[in-house]
Formats: structure tokens, C-alpha cells, sequence
């Protein structure tokens, strides 16, 4: 299998409680790499341009305030299977339905602050990936 790439984010709830470094190591002790990286402040209109997809769910406000409460840190992250392998690490997105060992179990508060966002197809790792990151800023496996 080839690699692939895939989106995470960690979240205001994430950067707030300096869990960062703690995230990003678990992320690398996976077997992932981080092939872009920055920390951002989205606006209101740049959270509900990416989440636009859950324009009209219940959720969609409050998720919107939430992602532009705060500095976030998106990434690119690269990996074979990496869509279902960084799904599998970060855990359910209610942390208290999460297993244990998963980022959202063991970091998490809550469904709403659950520490970090990750892609949940290939397309959409893809597509959410530039969002953030032009091709260019994108480190290639060398």
C-alpha cells in the first residue's frame, strides 16, 4: 500500500491546555509524519468555510465559535493508510466513547472540545489539507 495523506488539527481546546507537544509526539510514536505544520487563529468566515459541510446541523454554530475561539495548529500528515490509521489513534469523537490509549480518551473534555480533528476520507484529506496548505508548502517524501 502507498502512502497517504491526511488532515489533522488540533484544536483551540488543544493549543489552550499546552497539549500540543503531547499530541504531536503520539501522532509520530504512531509511525505518522508531519509533512506541513503551522499554527493559525481561524476567523468565523475560515471555520465555516471548512466545516461547510455541517452547514445546518445543530452543531454548526457552536463548532464555528469553537474553531475560531483560538490559535489551532492544522497539519499535514503522511502514512500508509493514514485516513483510517489517524482515525483509529484519535478515537471516537465523544472522548468518553473513545477507547483507551486514543488522543480524545486520554486528552479530550468533551464531544464538543475533543481536542483534534482528522480527516475521514481520502478526498477529504485531500480537500481539508488545501484548505490550509498550497502544494508548495507541502514537504514531499524524500
Amino acid at each position: 500500500m502507498s502512502s497517504q495523506r491526511t488532515l489533522a488539527i488540533l484544536k483551540p481546546d488543544c493549543v489552550e491546555k499546552n497539549l500540543v507537544g503531547e499530541a504531536i509526539r503520539r501522532i509520530q510514536d504512531a509511525g505518522f509524519s508531519v509533512r506541513a505544520l503551522k499554527m493559525v487563529k481561524l476567523t468565523k468566515t475560515e471555520a465555516e468555510g471548512f466545516y461547510a459541510v455541517h452547514r445546518g446541523r445543530p452543531f454548526f454554530g457552536e463548532l464555528v465559535e469553537f474553531m475560531s475561539s483560538g490559535p489551532c495548529v492544522p497539519m499535514v500528515l503522511e502514512k500508509e493508510n493514514a485516513v483510517a490509521d489517524f482515525r483509529t489513534l484519535i478515537g471516537a469523537t465523544d472522548p468518553a466513547e473513545a477507547a483507551p490509549g486514543t488522543i480524545r480518551r486520554d486528552l479530550a473534555e468533551s464531544k464538543g472540545r475533543n481536542i483534534v480533528h482528522g480527516s475521514d476520507s481520502l478526498e477529504n484529506g485531500r480537500l481539508e489539507a488545501n484548505y490550509f496548505f498550497p502544494e508548495h508548502e507541502i514537504v514531499a517524501n524524500s
